[in-house]
C-alpha cells in the first residue's frame, strides 16, 4: 500500500511480539545521512519499545544503499543476528540509476533471506523527491523506520515460533 495512503508508523501494538531475547542488525546507509538517521532513530526506538535490548541490536553504517547488503552480511555472520534491518534512501534523481539501485538491494536481500533462513528487511526509501523522502522518515507519511523495526519483530518471532530454519539455501 502507497504511504500516501497508510502512515508508516501506524500499526497495531498489541499485535507485535514481545522482542526481549531476539539479536537484531541494523545496517544503516550513509547516503542521505538526513533521512537515514531519522529512519534509524524510529527504527531503534521501535525495537527498545518492543522488549529489545540494547546490547542485542548490533548497528553498523555503510557508505550507500547499494552496499546494505553486503553490511547486512556482515552483521548476520558476525553477531548472528535473528532478523537485519537494512535502511536507506535513494531518491529518483535525473538519471536511472535509482532502478538499478533499488533492484539490486531488493533482490541481494530477498536471496540473503532464503540463504540464511532468517528476515532481512527492506528498509529502503525509494522516492521521487527529497519531500517525499522527509515525509516517510518521520515527517507526514509516518517513519518507514518503524515499520522495518515492526517488521523485524514479527519475522523473527514467527521464525522462533516455527522452529527455525532447518536447512539453508544456496552455499
Amino acid at each position: 500500500m502507497a504511504s500516501a495512503l497508510k502512515n508508516l508508523s501506524s500499526y497495531d501494538e498489541q499485535n507485535i511480539p514481545d522482542a526481549k531475547g531476539i539479536v537484531f542488525g541494523i545496517v544503516v546507509s550513509e547516503w542521505n545521512s538526513e533521512i537515514t538517521h531519522q529512519l534509524y532513530q524510529g527504527c531503534y526506538e521501535a525495537l527498545v519499545k518492543h522488549g529489545a535490548k540494547e546490547e542485542n541490536i548490533h548497528v553498523i553504517q555503510v557508505p550507500g544503499s547499494f552496499e546494505l547488503p553486503a553490511g547486512a552480511r556482515m552483521v548476520a555472520d558476525r553477531f548472528k543476528a535473528d532478523a537485519v534491518i537494512c535502511l536507506g534512501c535513494v531518491i529518483k534523481g535525473e538519471t536511472s540509476h535509482n532502478e538499478y539501485i533499488n533492484y539490486a538491494v531488493a533482490n541481494s536481500l530477498a536471496n540473503l533471506s532464503m540463504m540464511f533462513g532468517r528476515p532481512f528487511v527492506f528498509g529502503v526509501l525509494t522516492p521521487d523527491t527529497q519531500e517525499q523522502a522527509l515525509d516517510r522518515a518521520g515527517g507526514k507519511h509516518g517513519n518507514k523506520g518503524v515499520e522495518a523495526a515492526v517488521t523485524a519483530i514479527r519475522m523473527a518471532a514467527l521464525r522462533r515460533e516455527l522452529g527455525g530454519a532447518k536447512s539453508k539455501i544456496g552455499f
